[in-house]
């Protein structure tokens, strides 16, 4: 069964248009899953170097990841209770030779043939810095300082299609991850909060922060929205791409000590670790890109392809 698809402005549906008849996106018939054409691809690829350059310390520790993590993972970080919208597990076959005829059948007609599938221990990763926990975790107690971790860009999955071409169901997360002392944690959050800020201003873009709340799933959903927003938990940078309302490009989540309590992340003077992350959507920023400066990546303002085609 497909699941419900957001409506996109009149604004959004143009923007899409042109996308896709600039060759930006490739369509694959299914909203919010798109290909990426070579323009798009090559500014998203010199974007991320931009954010190794800028954002990541020489000292950091390098991990990279596959888009699907075990499924206790996924359990263990309380995702499913809060984002089971969002959230997507994967299935497989396991049955004999008649179970596979019968389904095959379904599939030629596209009927409907899950039933003949049963849940893998994997799920798509929803947030790129959900393995980074328990493996940092594994490696024992942290040095005094705590770490950075550059998890680099990887596919997130999330199950909201949408008309809207900023909001994809699988893209490319850029990850940077602090785990250490409180006070460490939160100055790091905030220092690279106002640097990503200037970074994407200095791309040409009308970029401003903002507190903001995850999406929640239901009532009490939208009452820890609303306490992460009182507490100063998330906040956002927004720029314009296409709808009424800048859309977000970056995140950052202070977590406190969830994620060093769950995965038993421990502070070099004993007790659980905080944590915070930095996330780019990298598909998104090339969007942004493309609607300050043109569909023509030739025509960009040279100080915007200086920083970009930097060595």
């Amino acid at each position: 069964m497909s699941p419900q698809v957001l409506p996109g402005t009149e604004r959004q549906l143009a923007f899409r248009r042109e996308l896709l008849d600039r060759g930006h996106l490739i369509e694959t018939g299914v909203d919010g899953v798109y290909g990426l054409g070579p323009d798009f691809e090559d500014v998203r690829r010199r974007f991320d170097a931009l954010v190794t350059r800028v954002a990541a310390p020489d000292d950091a520790v390098r991990m990279h990841f596959p888009p699907v993590l075990p499924l206790r993972t996924l359990e263990a970080t309380g995702y499913v209770g809060s984002f089971p919208h969002l959230c997507s597990v994967v299935h497989a076959f396991e049955g004999d030779a008649v179970e596979a005829r019968t389904m095959a059948e379904l599939a030629e007609k596209h009927a409907d043939w899950g039933d003949h599938l049963v849940q893998s221990d994997l799920a798509l990763v929803p947030a790129c810095c959900y393995p980074v926990y328990p493996a940092i975790a594994a490696r024992g107690r942290l040095s005094v300082g705590g770490v950075v971790v550059d998890a680099g860009a990887a596919y997130a999955f999330r199950n909201e299609p949408s008309e809207d071409p900023a909001r994809l169901r699988a893209f490319h997360q850029r990850e940077i991850v602090r785990i250490g002392e409180p006070a460490a944690v939160e100055a790091w959050r905030d220092r690279w909060r106002d640097r990503s800020v200037a970074l994407l201003r200095g791309l040409g873009l009308d970029a401003t922060c903002d507190t903001a709340g995850d999406a929640f799933f239901g009532r009490a959903g939208r009452m820890l929205a609303a306490t992460q927003r009182r507490d100063g938990l998330k906040f956002e940078v927004l720029a314009p791409i296409a709808g009424d309302a800048p859309t977000a490009l970056a995140s950052f989540n202070y977590h406190r000590d969830h994620f060093g309590a769950l995965f038993g992340l421990e502070l070099a003077g004993g007790g659980p670790a905080h944590t915070a992350c930095l996330g780019f959507g990298e598909e998104r920023v090339v969007m942004a890109l493309l609607a300050a400066h043109g569909s023509a990546v030739s025509d960009w303002p040279s100080e915007v392809r200086a920083q970009l085609w930097e060595a």
